[in-house]
């Protein structure tokens, strides 16, 4: 069965050009050879340390930004081969919910101009009654009275405005959808409001998500499956179970070491990680994480580790990862 995503050896390296003076510049490699899958009608999450290359790796799949090398499949079609009118058309499948729900919103605009403008794009009501009809239905999918539509942006809280955010997303129907840390902005008390009502609505219309986020409760309450990345690598991808109790890679590892309990059940002692995260600039060569990894031996500063299978359907990139104990029965 073809995935409704899939990313193939995905790269993107950025300040290819000469700096200043004419001098070479840095070449940033923000994300490195990743490929994975996303479903229909899963979540896959994404996380790892800020400036890991989660959120370009979000955009790249979009195309809102073109990959250096590597591939983006769409329902089997290869997304970085169409032309602009074509891609034009492809974004009414795909879409992407903001992790500022104060600056993704147009302050000029009403609340019904900006949710009704993708209608409008893509043919989906025509006529101003009929689209103002259908921004009626949306806002009150959302949770918001229909009766909100001529207020502008600024009359609203962060949390309503991110509802606006997803109510402009889902209005054409998308089968995909990129959420960038979208309840990082928000109050702890409206974040579990955003993302009951992102899994109502993906439970209603069946549009899969790929969640960026870095909070590993959040990712617990959302995920059918994490990704973790580190460096512009994916570093470990399984199902939440073993992912959460029985994490392979020791990056994985310090990340759930320092959650706060009770959302790690197996790792009894914080893991403190040694060193800074090293420049996307300068990636170290063999495994990227051994400058800081607290089990790295010589294998690890000259090899590079594939992503090998450790369980049915969780893979690591680590010389020293086993097979999972965790029965594959019990890690649904």
């Amino acid at each position: 069965m073809t995935p409704l995503i899939r990313a193939e050896n995905l790269g993107k390296t950025f300040g290819a050009s000469g700096g200043w003076f004419g001098g070479a510049s840095d070449q940033v490699r923000a994300v490195d050879g990743v490929t994975f899958d996303v479903e229909a009608g899963e979540t896959l999450a994404l996380v790892g340390e800020s400036g890991c290359g989660k959120s370009t790796l979000g955009r790249l799949l979009l195309r809102l930004i073109d990959p250096t090398d590597g591939t983006v499949r769409f329902e089997g079609q290869d997304v970085t081969r169409l032309s602009s009118a074509e891609m034009r058309l492809m974004r009414q499948r795909m879409q992407i919910i903001f992790q500022d729900p104060f600056g993704s919103l147009s302050p000029r605009r009403t609340i019904g101009q900006i949710i009704g403008e993708p209608l409008e794009i893509f043919g989906l009501a025509r006529g101003r009654q009929a689209r103002r009809d259908r921004v009626a239905q949306l806002l009150d999918q959302v949770g918001l009275p229909p009766a909100y539509m001529d207020r502008l942006p600024r009359q609203f809280s962060g949390g309503q405005r991110q509802r606006v955010g997803i109510a402009r997303a889902i209005a054409v129907n998308p089968a995909f959808i990129v959420a960038d840390e979208p309840v990082s902005a928000l109050d702890v008390s409206i974040q579990a409001q955003i993302i009951n009502l992102m899994q109502d609505l993906q439970r209603d219309a069946g549009f899969s998500y790929l969640f960026i986020a870095h909070d590993l409760a959040v990712v617990r309450h959302i995920a059918d499956r994490v990704a973790v990345m580190y460096l512009g690598r994916i570093v470990e991808v399984g199902p939440k179970r073993l992912i959460y109790d029985a994490p392979q890679h020791p990056y994985t590892q310090a990340l759930l070491s320092a959650a706060p309990e009770p959302e790690v059940d197996t790792i009894s002692r914080r893991i403190i990680l040694r060193g800074d995260v090293p420049s996307p600039s300068n990636i170290p060569p063999g495994c990227s994480f051994h400058t800081r990894c607290p089990i790295a031996q010589e294998i690890c500063r000259q090899d590079r580790p594939p992503l090998a299978q450790v369980a049915p359907g969780q893979l690591a990139a680590c010389h020293f990862a086993r097979p999972n104990p965790i029965p594959v029965a019990d890690a649904a």
